[in-house]
């Protein structure tokens, strides 16, 4: 079996999650979850069961849609800390929620935080809304950039009651790619479903843009993305386990498996482009 990084995990605290929110997963789909979440051996044992090798853990804070405050990043730190060659911590800096932002992303990389997320249709914010006053961006983008860490920020819709989609347009990251041009930026789940096109723009203009593909079925990415075999080396594959549509991430895995594209674009996606970011 080839190698499989999944780098869209929500392993994050079950018990934050706000009720609107918790009723979309909270179901027969996902019966499993709050047990697999538990503990982090129970989570590298889901991975194994899975055939999954490593995984990046998705937190961010979003006290108004999701509930989860900023205690969320001290929480995926410690979940993470004995398996940190299997569970990569991801979490962030609501720059709307925080009184000193510079201080906290500081915090938050000295907690072994290795990627920063930004929701905006969760946090209520344009990705680029530092030409509009929020200069705490500037600081998110700036530390990240200068520690060498990458910035996943979610593109396309939500379904979670209070997520405001006209966030989600993925065009507002050209500002950002251009900003700041040594940062990696990693859209995920490609701008669905309305935006997939302006993702394969970006992807194509930016050398510091990548894709993720969680959240998009396997059995249709080939028609959201055609020329995928070509931008297989910026291409990353995730499932977005456990959101709602997204029950079984082995049969994720096997749907991308069965799709008509080379072995090597393949492994290029399962694996290779998530190892030249975290190659340790």
């Amino acid at each position: 079996m080839p190698l499989v990084f999944d780098v869209h995990l929500h392993i994050q605290p079950w018990t934050m999650i706000a009720p609107d929110a918790m009723a979309l997963i909270d179901d027969p789909a996902h019966a499993d979850a709050k047990e697999i979440l538990s503990s982090p051996e129970k989570v590298v044992r889901f991975l194994d069961e899975n055939e999954i090798e490593r995984a990046c853990c998705i937190n961010y804070v979003s006290p108004d849609v999701m509930g989860f405050t900023r205690e969320v990043n001290d929480w995926v730190a410690n979940f993470t800390n004995g398996h940190r060659d299997r569970l990569i911590a991801v979490g962030s800096v609501n720059p709307l929620h925080e009184m000193n932002v510079r201080d906290e992303i500081r915090r938050v990389l000295d907690l072994g935080i290795r990627m920063i997320k930004i929701h905006p249709p969760h946090q209520l914010l344009f990705p680029n809304d530092y030409y509009n006053g929020v200069k705490e961006l500037e600081v998110i983008y700036g530390t990240a950039e200068k520690h060498g860490i990458p910035v996943m920020v979610h593109t396309g819709t939500s379904i979670f009651p209070g997520a405001r989609n006209k966030y989600g347009d993925p065009l507002f990251l050209d500002d950002v790619a251009i900003d700041f041009p040594k940062l990696k930026i990693l859209m995920a789940h490609g701008g669905r479903p309305i935006w997939m096109q302006t993702a394969f723009f970006l992807l194509r203009r930016h050398k510091n843009v990548y894709l993720d593909i969680s959240g998009i079925p396997p059995k249709l990415l080939l028609q959201y993305f055609p020329r995928l075999e070509e931008i297989a080396y910026k291409t990353l594959f995730g499932t977005d386990w456990p959101s709602p549509g997204v029950a079984d991430i082995k049969q994720n895995k096997d749907q991308f498996l069965a799709l008509p594209l080379s072995q090597q674009a393949k492994d290029q996606v399962l694996s290779k482009t998530a190892l030249s970011i975290w190659p340790e």
